[in-house]
């Protein structure tokens, strides 16, 4: 496919802050001769941005979501797109189906499982047909949660150490957040607002899988947390919380299990919490985190429902578009650690940290490696609408060390 079609990856959105990063980083890490463009809605906008990246070598592709034709022309130009144009509710489905249709890889930033279920509802068999991969969550959403799940896998069938049980991540981070991430899950707000039965979607732990049926049945998987971390592994002290991206993250796992035939075990539990410290403040601080992620999605879906909520949210938050400074961008950090315990009662720990804002700096990585993953290397015979690890977990893990971001596991006992 990559000498058939006139460009190799194409980066749809390079005129939004994220797009605009994930470009800045391709012009340092694609290799020599990659055949890249930039699109958007913009021709203007679109020479700015290749003009002040230093990539005139690059094309431009003038492209719009509203305009179905302009979306299958840009599919059909290159092997793979990445898109950062969203909320992806919005103005997602469009890219897809031209992907879907034209047999072109796809990567997306997306944190929004209703999104999500709409496109493998739509566009999965199609996908599957014509061999291309539609690649959701290829940011910090979900990229280390679904990569530290599955190197772990791939570990314990080394050590022939069993299945994986029990699993918790746990995230400590440090970094902004832009009116993109806020837009995102006000959109997903609004649907479930205006349709009920969306709920469901985001309330069911398996509501992403390939096959309800096949996935473990393990009981109540809550994404709300609130305890001591040695409950845990018995190495942590101090208390973790819930974490804000665990109900969209614990799903795209459990449906990278489905997609490589439920390999993580027919006992494999996963959840994600976050750090809370270990002060003797850490329990309040837990306990308040907890319930301010209650609160806030509660106030959240309330004030979307009326025009003059929506206009109380539009001024409190920040706008679409806007994101953290460049000194914010790379004073942050995020590290997550993944615990397991397999049936042979073997312990392991998987590490997933890097440098600079992890929704920002450090997604610009991981979404520019996913699409270079999907323009240049080997990946699974696998197609659809798939997660990071069903689609590229081995050839998108090796990039991201060699992009110098940690992904390690070890043995604790």
């Amino acid at each position: 496919m990559t000498d058939t079609r006139e460009f190799d990856l194409i980066v749809f959105g390079a005129t939004g802050f994220v797009g605009k990063l994930t470009a800045q980083y391709l012009r340092g890490a694609a290799p020599a001769g990659a055949r890249i463009a930039l699109a958007g809605r913009s021709p203007d906008k679109l020479e700015a941005v290749r003009a002040e990246i230093g990539a005139d070598d690059w094309g431009t592709v003038v492209a719009d979501t509203t305009d179905q034709e302009s979306m299958d022309a840009l599919a059909a130009r290159a092997t793979a797109v990445i898109t950062t144009v969203g909320p992806y509710l919005r103005y997602g489905m469009p890219m897809v189906a031209a992907c879907a249709k034209a047999g072109t890889h796809y990567a997306d930033l997306t944190g929004e499982p209703l999104f999500i279920r709409d496109a493998i509802d739509a566009h999965h068999d199609e996908a599957a047909r014509t061999g291309a991969k539609i690649v959701n969550s290829c940011g910090y959403d979900s990229v280390p949660s679904d990569l530290s799940v599955y190197q772990l896998y791939r570990r314990t069938v080394a050590d022939n150490t069993g299945e994986l049980g029990d699993t918790t991540l746990i995230a400590t981070l440090r970094g902004g957040v832009s009116g993109g991430t806020v837009d995102s899950g006000r959109a997903m707000m609004e649907a479930v607002a205006a349709d009920k039965s969306k709920g469901a979607v985001l309330s069911h732990p398996y509501s992403l899988s390939p096959d309800k049926a096949m996935d473990p049945d393990v009981g109540r998987q809550s994404d709300l947390t609130f305890q001591r971390a040695r409950d845990i592994d018995p190495s942590l002290d101090g208390w973790v919380s819930t974490f804000v991206m665990a109900a969209h993250n614990t799903k795209i796992v459990r449906r990278s299990n489905g997609l490589l035939g439920w390999v993580y075990g027919k006992n494999f539990r996963y959840r994600e919490t976050m750090s809370a410290g270990r002060s003797p403040l850490a329990p309040v601080i837990a306990a308040g985190i907890s319930g301010g992620v209650v609160a806030g999605m509660a106030a959240g879906g309330l004030l979307s429902r009326f025009g003059a909520g929506r206009a109380v949210l539009d001024r409190i938050l920040p706008a679409p578009g806007t994101g953290p400074s460049e000194a914010t961008r790379e004073s942050g950090w995020f590290r997550m650690r993944t615990y397991t315990r397999t049936s042979s009662g073997a312990r392991y720990l998987a590490t997933f940290a890097g440098q600079g804002d992890p929704g920002y700096k450090a997604t610009a990585v991981m979404l520019g490696e996913s699409g270079l993953a999907l323009a240049f290397d080997e990946k699974p015979d696998i197609a659809g609408v798939l997660t990071p690890a069903a689609a590229m977990g081995d050839a998108l893990t090796g990039r991201l060390r060699a992009a110098g971001i940690t992904v390690d596991v070890e043995l604790l006992g």
